[in-house]
């Protein structure tokens, strides 16, 4: 496989959040022993050569606990990776203005996007703690990134869903380009419904290896959703090579699968 393909959705994770007690569930899930989510650039590059993954964008991750893996650490392992990781920042939601501050300043250093993950608050993404951190995202011209669907670790997954929470920030917030991770399910209606109503609104497949994806998804992806799902693995949570197995079997055409692999993120992400 040539490397062309950018994956949406990666960390290199630190001990810090290795040690977090609801990162057991995706231990068993995926099969791995405690510890093993702790790569570091050179094993993540390594992953990213076996799957034919040229970019990678990885992310930083904030929640109430504290930083479990800073802007700055996601900042020196991409400038280790010789251009092929692009990081990802993320923001305390209890301080909005220092919030606001940092993704201004992180977006003049070349961050591509800003992640916040609702479970790991335990808010729905339309709780008033979230939109200074849209606003400064329109502002500074980049995506926000998020997760929809069902929670693996071991915490709520009702703010995964897109309708009402979601659909209510798109609303409030139409210029706002919103990046829903790990697919949505078990709400595909819902991921088609505001796929159709929002320009804005792209998806992506990390967390799942491909033929594992819902059969809706999957009608989506090859139809009206072709310009709008984006590839991604969850590294280290899944390598890459790993969800890109059962990618012959998805029958994509050769633009869709282009759209699908490499195009789409391109664009949203402006690499």
């Amino acid at each position: 496989m040539q490397h062309q393909i950018i994956d949406a959705w990666m960390q290199i994770t630190t001990p810090r959040m290795a040690a977090e007690p609801w990162l057991a569930s995706l231990l068993r899930w995926t099969g791995q022993e405690e510890g093993g989510m702790l790569p570091d650039v050179p094993l993540t590059l390594s992953a990213m050569d076996d799957a034919g993954v040229e970019t990678g964008l990885i992310s930083a991750w904030t929640g109430p606990a504290g930083v479990l893996i800073s802007n700055e650490e996601t900042a020196e392992n991409a400038a280790a990776s010789g251009g092929r990781l692009k990081p990802v920042m993320s923001v305390d939601l209890t301080d909005p203005m220092g919030a606001v501050r940092e993704i201004r300043q992180r977006a003049e250093d070349g961050f591509a996007a800003v992640r916040v993950l609702p479970w790991l608050w335990g808010l729905p993404p339309n709780d008033r703690r979230f939109y200074p951190v849209y606003a400064a995202c329109i502002d500074a011209g980049l995506p926000f990134c998020t997760q929809i669907g069902h929670t693996g670790p071991l915490k709520t997954s009702e703010y995964g869903r897109l309708i009402p929470y979601l659909e209510d920030v798109m609303l409030d917030f139409p210029e706002l380009v919103v990046v829903g991770g790990h697919v949505g399910f078990p709400w595909i209606d819902e991921v088609t419904s505001l796929l159709h109503k929002f320009p804005n609104f792209y998806v992506d497949t990390s967390a799942y290896v491909l033929h594992r994806l819902p059969p809706d998804f999957v009608r989506l992806l090859k139809n009206e959703g072709r310009k709008r799902i984006l590839f991604g693995s969850n590294w280290p949570m899944l390598a890459p090579a790993r969800c890109l197995k059962g990618l012959a079997d998805l029958g994509l055409d050769e633009q869709t699968q282009a759209l699908f692999l490499r195009d789409n993120a391109k664009r949203v992400f402006s690499l």
